[in-house]
C-alpha cells in the first residue's frame, strides 16, 4: 500500500516538473541567442501532410515559401522604378545585354585609334591598347557584381551606386557631371557626326560636291529622325534598335580596315614617331603631352560604363538566377566582338596610312581622302550610310539616362507615372536642346579631350573604389583595387593636363552658331 502511494507521488512530481518546463521553455527560447520560438506543429497537420493526398499541397506550400524567401531576401525594388523608362520593363536577357553593350561600346571614336599609334609607335601602341582593354573589362565586371547588394537592393543607375558607396553628397559630386556629360555630350557629338556624314553620303550618291542643304539643316534632319526613334518607351523596347546599331558598327569598322589594307598604301607613308604638331616641335615637353593625348584617344575608344548598371537593371533577378549571370554572359560575347573590331582597326589603319592618318575624322576621312578614286561609290556611300544609322541607334541608348532622369523628377514630385504626352514632350525637348548645343558650340569636339578626361574615373577608377567600400574584400584585393583606382585618377589628371596643353599650344577655333 505504501509503495503504491509513493509511486503515485513520484508520478505527480514528474508531471509537475514537465509542466513547469513546458511553461518556462518559451521564455528561455526567446531570451536565448538562438532566435524566436518556433510555431508548434499540430499532430493532425503533420499526419495529414504525410499522406499521399497532401503531396500536391505540400509542393505548392514549399514552392510558395521559396518564392517568398527569394522576393523578401533579394529584390527590394523601389515602386517608382516601375514608372521609369530604364526599369519599366525587366524581361531582359543575355542577348539584350550583348546588343546594348555592342551598340554603346563601339562608336566612331574608335576610328581615331590609329592616330594614337603615330605618337606611341607599334609596340607601345599595342601594349597601351591591350592594357586599356583589360583594365576597363575588369572594372566592367566589378560594376556588374556591385549591381545587387547583399541586402537585396538593386542599383540600376550609376549615380545611385556612387551615392551608396561614397555617401549622398560626395557621390553626387563625383559622378553627376561625368555621367551627364557621357550621356548628353555624346548625344550632341552624335548629332554633329551624324549630320555631317549625311551630307557626305548625299555628295557621294549625287556625284557632286554641292549640297542643297546647309550643315545646320542636315543637323535638323538627323535630330528629327532621332526624336522619332526616341519615342520607344523603355530601354528593353530599343533592344532591336541596339541590334541594328551593333551590326552597323561591326560592319563599317570591318569594312574600313579591310578596304584600307587591301588597297595600295599612299605615297610617303612612314612610321616615324612621335608625330608632333609644327607649333610644338621646339617645345621639349611636347613629346610628353603628345603621349598623354595619345593615351586619351586610347581610353576614349572604350565607352559605355555609365550604361552598364542601367542595362543590367532591365533583367529579372532572384537568388537562384541573379541578373549578374546573364549580364556577364552577354558582356563577354560583346567584348569579344569589340576586340575583333578595335584591334584590327587600330593596327590595320596605322599600317595602311602611317603618319598620314588625318587628325580630324580618323579612318573615315582617310578612306575618302586616299582611296576615294580607286574605291567604288557604293562602298564609300554604304560606309557613310552605316555610320549615320549607327549614330541614330547610339543616340537612343545614350539618351535613355537623360529621359529617365527627367521622368524621375516628375514622378518624385507628382507621385504618379509620367503621361504619354509628357514623356514624348521630354524627348522632343531634349532632342531640340542637344541640336541647339551642336549648332551653338560647333567647337565642342575640340574640347572632348579636356571634358572627357574628367569622365575617365567613371570607367577606370570609381568602380575599384566602390568595390572596396561596399564589398570590403580581403586585404590584398583591397590594396590592388585602391592602387588601380588611384592610377585611374592620376591618368585622368594627366589626360586633362595634356588636353589643356594641346589647346594652349595648337589653339582651337572658337566660333558660335557657325557649324562647318
Amino acid at each position: 500500500m505504501s509503495s503504491e502511494v509513493m509511486e503515485v507521488k513520484a508520478n505527480s512530481m514528474t508531471a509537475r516538473r514537465a509542466a513547469d518546463s513546458e511553461i518556462e521553455a518559451p521564455t528561455a527560447d526567446m531570451s536565448s541567442p538562438a532566435g524566436p520560438p518556433k510555431t508548434p506543429k499540430s499532430p493532425f497537420a503533420s499526419r495529414f501532410m504525410s499522406t499521399p493526398l497532401a503531396s500536391p499541397m505540400k509542393k505548392a506550400i514549399v514552392s510558395m515559401q521559396g518564392y517568398l524567401e527569394e522576393v523578401g531576401h533579394f529584390t527590394k525594388l523601389d515602386p517608382q522604378d516601375a514608372w521609369l523608362p530604364i526599369t519599366e520593363s525587366r524581361n531582359g536577357n543575355a542577348y539584350y545585354s550583348a546588343f546594348h553593350t555592342l551598340s554603346s561600346g563601339i562608336g566612331v571614336q574608335a576610328l581615331l585609334l590609329p592616330l594614337s599609334f603615330t605618337v606611341l609607335g607599334w609596340a607601345w601602341g599595342i601594349i597601351c591598347l591591350s592594357v586599356a582593354f583589360m583594365w576597363q573589362l575588369y572594372t566592367l565586371w566589378l560594376l556588374i557584381q556591385l549591381h545587387e547588394s547583399q541586402s537585396g537592393m538593386r542599383y540600376s543607375r550609376y549615380l545611385r551606386l556612387s551615392m551608396a558607396a561614397f555617401g549622398e553628397k560626395l557621390g553626387k559630386l563625383l559622378a553627376l557631371f561625368p555621367i551627364m556629360y557621357l550621356s548628353g555630350g555624346t548625344c550632341v557629338t552624335l548629332i554633329m557626326i551624324g549630320g555631317g556624314t549625311m551630307k557626305i553620303f548625299y555628295q557621294i550618291v549625287s556625284g557632286n560636291n554641292t549640297s542643297p542643304l546647309t550643315i545646320l539643316e542636315w543637323y535638323l534632319v538627323f535630330t528629327g529622325m532621332a526624336i522619332v526613334l526616341a519615342q520607344l518607351p523603355n530601354l528593353n523596347s530599343i533592344a532591336g534598335v541596339s541590334l541594328i546599331g551593333a551590326i552597323t558598327a561591326i560592319t563599317y569598322c570591318t569594312l574600313i580596315w579591310v578596304v584600307s589594307i587591301t588597297r595600295d598604301r599612299p605615297a610617303g607613308v612612314n612610321y616615324d614617331y612621335p608625330v608632333l604638331p609644327p607649333q610644338a616641335k621646339s617645345d621639349p615637353a611636347a613629346s610628353v603631352f603628345s603621349i598623354l593625348n595619345a593615351l586619351g584617344i586610347t581610353v576614349f575608344a572604350f565607352r559605355g560604363h555609365n550604361l552598364v548598371l542601367e542595362i543590367q537593371g532591365t533583367m529579372p533577378s532572384s537568388t537562384k538566377s541573379p541578373s549578374r549571370l546573364p549580364m556577364w554572359k552577354g558582356v563577354k560575347f560583346a567584348y569579344l566582338i569589340i576586340a575583333m573590331c578595335l584591334f584590327p582597326l587600330a593596327i590595320g589603319g596605322y599600317w595602311a596610312y602611317g603618319n598620314l592618318i588625318p587628325s580630324n575624322g580618323g579612318m573615315l576621312n582617310a578612306l575618302n581622302k586616299y582611296h576615294g578614286h580607286d574605291t567604288s561609290k557604293f562602298v564609300l556611300g554604304f560606309t557613310s550610310l552605316l555610320v549615320v544609322v549607327n549614330c541614330l541607334t547610339s543616340f537612343q541608348i545614350y539618351a535613355m539616362p537623360v529621359f529617365d532622369n527627367l521622368e524621375f523628377r516628375y514622378t518624385s514630385c507628382m507621385n504618379k507615372p509620367c503621361p504619354r504626352w509628357l514623356r514624348a514632350g521630354f524627348r522632343i525637348l531634349f532632342g531640340c536642346f542637344a541640336c541647339f548645343i551642336a549648332v551653338a558650340l560647333p567647337f565642342l569636339p575640340s574640347l572632348a579631350g579636356l571634358i572627357g578626361g574628367v569622365a575617365v574615373p567613371i570607367t577606370l577608377a570609381y568602380p575599384c573604389f566602390m568595390w572596396v567600400l561596399i564589398k570590403k574584400p580581403h586585404k590584398h584585393i583591397a590594396i590592388f583595387n585602391w592602387v588601380l583606382g588611384s592610377l585611374g585618377i592620376v591618368l585622368s589628371i594627366l589626360i586633362v593636363t595634356g588636353a589643356i596643353w594641346n589647346i594652349v599650344t595648337i589653339g582651337i577655333e572658337v566660333h558660335f552658331f557657325k557649324p562647318e
